[in-house]
């Protein structure tokens, strides 16, 4: 296994989820948007050389498949003959829920991040002595 520090395992930690908070903001920003399906991402391992590196990557980014609501506005200009549109799968419960997690994540790889940085100027002032 290749050997990281713990600033770098923190700092990927805080780019994958600062790529999962993009993608939350997108469907908070778009659950009104007839057709618009949720956007979904997943974490993998990061590797080197197809050894696990103790990294975390975010992974590609997936559409939820959960099936579109018909919505009834007759009005709608997107309707159809019937009156329905496609609506948006977006659930701003879940989204909501979603972004405190991936908050309160990114704040325990940031508050890690910053004891490993104080980790090694403690130990540098050691060694100065």
């Amino acid at each position: 296994m290749t050997e990281l520090s713990a600033t770098a395992i923190a700092a990927s930690g805080l780019r994958a989820q600062g790529v999962r908070l993009r993608h939350i903001s997108e469907n908070i920003a778009n659950a009104d948007t007839p057709g618009y399906r949720r956007k979904l991402v997943s974490f993998e391992p990061g590797r080197d050389f197809g050894r696990e590196t103790g990294e975390v990557r975010a992974g590609r980014m997936r559409h939820d498949r959960a099936e579109l609501p018909q919505v009834y506005d007759p009005g709608h200009p997107m309707a159809g003959a019937d009156g329905y549109y496609l609506g948006s799968n977006v659930d701003l419960v879940i989204e909501v829920a979603d972004a405190r997690e991936a908050s309160r994540s990114y704040e325990a790889n940031l508050k890690m991040f910053e004891q490993s940085r104080q980790m090694s100027a403690s130990l540098l002032d050691l060694i100065r002595r």
